[in-house]
Order: C-alpha cells, then structure tokens, then sequence
C-alpha cells in the first residue's frame, strides 16, 4: 500500500502506450530483474495481467509447435491460449502422466510439442507431476506451466512448481501473477533470452497493450522484495495449513497432504451447503463457494490459508467445518 502511494506521487497513473512505442519506463524494468532474480530465470516479461501471460506466451510460439498438449483440468487462459498456436489441441486426464504417455505417442515422431498445465491447481492445492511430465516428453518439446497459484508458495525459496519438483528451467515457460501471493497486480512470463525476444518481435498482445499502471507496478516491486527479504511469511503459512489441517482431521476429516494452502469441501446436498454457509456467516467467516471449470458441478467450499490468520481465526473455520463434518466431503 506505501509503494503503491509512493509511486502515484512519484510517476503518476498511466504511461498511455505501449512499451515498444512512448509507453516504456524505468521501473518496468526494475521490476521484470527482480522478478528474474525472485525465480532464478534468464529473464522475465511483465505483462498487465496473469491471464495474459499465457495469451501472450503462446502468440510467442506460434509457429514453431506441432501439437498442444493440455490438461484437462487447467485454468481457462491454457485453452485460450492453445488457440493462438494455430495447431492441433490435445487433451490428457489431469495430472496423469500415463495418459499423457499415450498423448504423445499419437502425436507422431516428429512432434513438436508444448505441454500446457497449471503448476499448482486451485482447486485443491495438488501439484502437477512435472517430473514425471518431463520424463515423458521427447527432449525438445517445451513445458508452459501457469504458476499463478504456486508462485511464492511452493518451492524452498517460494519459486513455485519447478523449485518444488526440483527441474531445470530447460524447455520450461513459467508463468506468474502478482496479484495471489504477491498480493498486488499483473503477470510476468519467466524464460529465456530466445522466448523474450519472440515476444517482443512476435506477440501482438505485447507489442500493442498498455503495461501495467506505475503505481501497480511499484507495489509489485515492494512485493518481491518482502517474499525474498521476509522467508518467515512462508514458514507462517505452512505452519497455519499444517495447524488447521492437523485440528480438521482431529475433528474426524480426512485432508489431502496437498503442497498448497487450500483446503476444499463439497457438501452432500444444496441444503447442506446453505446450512454450512449460514454458520460460516455467523461465525463472520466469510465462506467462498467455488462454481468453476473442471470443479464438481454443484460447487464446493474452499479455503485458502493466509501466514496473516491467526490461530483464532483458524480455530473458529475448524469448529464450524467439525459441527458439520458429517455433510461434507473433502476434495
């Protein structure tokens, strides 16, 4: 909230143009480098938003892919994006390296393939399997992991998927928002020299959109600054998922071991869920009831745990969640 204070009475609102025309500033820059440095990329492209990242990545590589592979289950932006590579769209069971196995194979030998998924899924914190992703796929297909979930998160420094599935960044586009953990606004796109480069020559997304207003832009800044200068945010935030995992299971819940801070339940029927609603209203929790694609067709309750809740807090989600354990299912 100082930076983005600060940085209204120091640059003003809006560039008004693009990058690449009069729209171009010093702090873009400063904060594509620490965005860089934050994930230990050869470079990072700012984009005004994290959906556009993906839109403007694959506009990047059209043309030089055969064949998109893509989870079934992955965020919209993947599938909007899969249609500017202009190539033939293949969908595998989510995270379910087997399948894709057989994804690739009817691709033909001579495939050049991108693998097209989230790092961490929002519906329940689980992690794509990109080891095994990578074991799978021939050397010289290419990996677009949308991060927006596990950036900050995951990984021992909060480098997202890759860091926490241990690879390489060969081969491998990550793509980020600033507005989950980051808790400000925009997306940068995080690679090499050569998918820089066909951004700025390749994408029509890029070359002719506004960059991010300045003030956003220098809160996002301050925000990569904290998550690197301030580890003990991270290590507040696992201990509060193992702290109310640890009392839902005491209240008779079976909760998944996911990698992310995100709890989630669908309730036995639509009156269960109104009930559970009302005493999380009462409580003043405020309970975000999730209709989503790829999610249970009736919606289902989920939570995210922040390093700011305090134990209290926690506490009164695992009362309400234990009074009506017996009409809810955990995802």
């Amino acid at each position: 909230m100082a930076a983005v204070s600060a940085g209204l009475r120091r640059f003003g609102l809006n560039v008004a143009a693009s990058r690449l025309t009069t729209g171009n500033h010093v702090l873009y820059r400063q904060l594509e480098l620490a965005v860089a440095d934050f994930f230990a990329a050869e470079e990072a492209v700012l984009v005004p938003s994290g959906y556009m990242t993906n839109l403007v990545a694959a506009q990047a590589l059209a043309g030089r892919i055969s064949h998109a592979l893509l989870d079934e289950q992955a965020h919209p932006s993947l599938a909007d994006a899969a249609r500017f590579l202009n190539c033939p769209v293949i969908r595998f069971k989510t995270q379910d390296a087997r399948d894709l196995t057989g994804a690739v194979k009817r691709c033909g030998l001579r495939a050049k393939l991108l693998l097209m998924t989230d790092g961490m899924f929002s519906r329940d914190g689980s992690v794509a399997p990109l080891r095994s992703y990578q074991r799978v796929l021939p050397r010289n297909a290419w990996m677009l992991v949308d991060d927006a979930h596990g950036a900050g998160v995951l990984g021992a420094s909060g480098r997202g998927s890759i860091e926490h599935e241990g690879l390489a960044r060969r081969h491998i586009i990550q793509t980020v928002t600033f507005s989950k953990a980051f808790g400000s606004y925009g997306g940068a796109i995080l690679a090499n020299g050569w998918l820089h480069r066909r951004i700025l020559n390749g994408s029509r997304l890029f070359v002719g959109s506004t960059p991010l207003p300045l003030p956003l832009a220098s809160a996002a800044l301050a925000a990569v600054r904290i998550l690197k200068g301030e580890p003990e945010l991270r290590r507040r935030l696992l201990q509060n998922v193992s702290y109310l995992r640890t009392k839902l299971c005491q209240a008779g819940l079976i909760v998944p071991a996911t990698p992310g801070p995100i709890v989630a339940f669908q309730t036995v029927n639509q009156r269960a869920a109104a009930r559970l609603r009302r005493s999380l209203l009462t409580a003043h929790i405020y309970p975000p009831f999730i209709r989503y694609p790829g999610g249970p067709a009736a919606g289902y309750f989920r939570f995210v745990v922040s390093s700011q809740h305090t134990r209290p807090q926690l506490d009164e989600v695992a009362k309400v969640v234990r009074d009506s354990a017996r009409f809810l299912k955990v995802l």
